[in-house]
């Protein structure tokens, strides 16, 4: 989209700067789905996201949970991801940040985010050498957590506890 709101501003005030300039009224509904999305900095999936804006506006429709998604990574303020969830998950970090990578533990499903310079100069001189312009990197890395490896059990992952007994 054209005419991108000041940086300087909240991931938050700059989707409500640009519904206005693209003509979308500001509604109770999308005031709370986007109040919601960028209230915290973990991933969420759709459905999470109208559950947790239905708590706070009851109002609140999956058809314009939907709509304000989709308008919101068209936008460039947040980012569709598909960490291995049984469903798409949205980055409410992306605006802010949007060269990071994910580790995701595969026996919690926990998402770590990171970043690494010396990742960003590598994929600069690889795609360089091989012809290409990056439009869009996505860097995820799916790993045990340390604490499976040397205790036998992932602390946050109750699934894990089970499959993976203590020896």
């Amino acid at each position: 989209m054209t005419n991108s709101p000041a940086p300087s501003l909240t991931p938050q005030a700059r989707a409500y700067e640009t519904m206005r300039t693209q003509g979308l009224r500001l509604t109770s509904q999308r005031k709370t789905i986007t109040e919601v999305a960028f209230g915290n900095r973990e991933h969420f999936s759709a459905e999470s996201l109208l559950a947790r804006s239905r708590r706070r506006n009851a109002k609140v429709s999956r058809a314009t949970v939907y709509r304000t998604l989709s308008f919101l990574v068209r936008a460039g303020l947040l980012r569709q991801v598909d960490l291995g969830q049984s469903s798409p998950l949205y980055d409410p970090n992306f605006a802010d940040h949007p060269r990071h990578g994910h580790f995701v533990c595969v026996d919690c499903r926990k998402i770590i985010e990171f970043h690494d310079h010396c990742l960003d100069v590598r994929e600069s001189i690889v795609t360089k050498d091989h012809g290409f312009s990056p439009r869009r990197v996505n860097l995820q890395i799916e790993a045990s957590c340390d604490a499976l490896r040397e205790k036998g059990t992932c602390p946050r992952s109750a699934r894990a506890n089970q499959s993976h007994p203590k020896k």
